[in-house]
């Protein structure tokens, strides 16, 4: 990967610590580039950040309806969640209403980021399981799109009927053939596209009408059901709900592993996507903030536009230094 600029700078006693370097793209709905910062052709893995275009198969085949999914489940489809219990709840009951269980996922298990739950399972002596994995609401995604078209237990092998759906999902709102894919971290594929791809994706989802075909709307049913249950997409003190609920319904944003975040806006038909080339989540956050501040959408003087400069704070509650997106993002619209 090259051409990365500088997008997040840390300072520490006024002097410039280190530096975050990445790609940005904004794309419209016709599928121009209105704006770049870097390479818009860097290819990426994606990673958590496209959960909505891995849930566009279950909700297009008629799999959610069927199954009688709500704007609540769709939200935990496209989560990276912390495993809290408005989590881990609901996701036991969706298993359970397709006769499934935990053994059913191939997520894996995952210590809850959530420290009450985490906190609870110490406390009884549990181990964790699969339903606090951060991907087990799109696992039972998967899981329900399995059912709807009669493929096998391991719904996470790449050849398999339900990734073989979601790849063909995925190239055609990228606009690209993948040039390959790598396992993610709760073993589903994750395939790989240049960050114009994934943008030019988010834009779709934001240009989508309910008056629109069949992935239209189901690309508006997961958009909304994002920005309707921020706290399911991720949860408390996380970047993804903080920013969702200060924007009130007019952007839907999603992170991903390795520094990558993307955002849905409706109101302007724009889709976002960022790749930090370090994989600092912290720069990621910065630097979306940042964006989404200079088009508009996130007012600056909301508590989470905070994210965009942030303090360093040490372990004496001393503010050190700080952490912040350069004004390039923010400015030049």
């Amino acid at each position: 990967m090259s051409g990365a600029v500088p997008m997040v700078e840390v300072s520490r006693g006024g002097r410039l610590e280190s530096l975050h370097r990445g790609h940005a793209v904004v794309v419209d709905a016709g599928g121009g580039i209105v704006r770049a910062w870097g390479d818009p052709d860097a290819v990426i893995f994606p990673r958590s950040s496209c959960k909505m275009i891995q849930a566009l198969p279950l909700v297009e085949s008629g799999a959610a309806e069927a199954a009688g999914l709500d704007p609540r489940h769709l939200a935990l489809s496209c989560a990276s969640h912390n495993g809290a219990a408005i989590h881990v709840g609901p996701v036991r009951e969706w298993l359970a209403g397709l006769g499934l269980g935990d053994d059913d996922l191939r997520c894996g298990p995952q210590e809850p980021g959530d420290l009450p739950e985490r906190d609870a399972l110490i406390r009884t002596g549990t181990a964790p399981c699969q339903v606090h994995n951060n991907c087990s609401g799109k696992h039972s995604g998967f899981l329900t799109l399995n059912r709807h078209l009669g493929g096998g237990p391991d719904y996470h092998e790449v050849d398999h009927v339900v990734q073989r759906t979601v790849r063909q999902a995925f190239e055609e709102v990228t606009a690209e053939d993948s040039p390959g894919w790598g396992i993610d971290g709760c073993s589903a594929p994750n395939f790989a596209c240049s960050l114009e791809g994934l943008a030019r994706a988010m834009a779709a989802f934001a240009a989508a009408r309910e008056d629109g075909g069949v992935r239209a709307r189901a690309m508006v049913r997961l958009r909304e059901a994002m920005m309707a249950h921020p706290e399911l997409v991720a949860g408390e003190g996380r970047a993804c709900t903080a920013l969702m609920r200060a924007m009130s319904g007019r952007a839907a944003v999603k992170t991903g592993a390795e520094a990558v975040f993307v955002a849905i806006l409706p109101e302007r038909g724009l889709g976002v996507a960022l790749k930090i080339e370090d994989g600092a989540t912290r720069a990621a956050e910065a630097a979306v903030t940042a964006i989404l501040v200079g088009l508009g959408v996130l007012d600056a003087c909301h508590p989470a536009a905070g994210y965009a400069a942030m303090p360093l704070v040490n372990r004496r509650g001393i503010v050190a230094g700080e952490v912040r997106a350069v004004e390039a993002l923010r400015t030049g619209w």
